[in-house]
């Protein structure tokens, strides 16, 4: 019998290969918003539809910094996911959000007030970044949203 690859590890594979369509010269990080075995929505981070490619009009630097030395001109992954399923009607309550990068505390509290329920993520902001912890991870926790390192298991 062939192995059969479960949903969450195509989610989560599907989360990769978005994060490839990403222009940020930085991080490419991508994202899939799913609710019983279907896809609302993805997103990978880069800035608004039809304003520019940081990897086209930056290409060795990226886009500007803002004081906190993060993008000052891009949504992050989750964002533009959530953002595209809002836009197009549908509803988010009861979700699971898969995702290459946990959150940070700003889409942490998006994630929170969109209605998803549970996340997986694959890296660490936290170690991305040098940060002591996940404070986007440890948010979500503390306010009953299960948010979890994704552990790849084949069914």
């Amino acid at each position: 019998m062939a192995v059969k690859l479960s949903f969450d590890q195509i989610f989560m594979n599907l989360a990769a290969d978005l994060a490839q369509r990403s222009h940020c010269v930085k991080a490419q990080v991508g994202a899939v918003l799913t609710k019983d075995t279907r896809i609302i929505s993805i997103g990978y981070n880069g800035p608004p539809a039809g304003t520019h490619n940081c990897d086209v009009e930056w290409p060795e630097t990226g886009c500007p910094r803002d004081s906190r030395g993060s993008c000052s001109l891009a949504l992050h992954a989750e964002e533009n996911a959530i953002l595209y399923a809002v836009k197009n009607g549908a509803g988010l309550q009861g979700s699971t959000l898969y995702i290459t990068l946990s959150p940070c505390l700003p889409c942490a509290r998006i994630i929170y007030s969109s209605g998803v329920k549970k996340v997986f993520y694959q890296n660490s902001y936290a170690g991305f970044k040098g940060l002591q912890s996940d404070e986007g991870v440890d948010f979500l926790n503390k306010f009953g949203i299960e948010a979890l390192k994704f552990e790849s298991v084949l069914v």
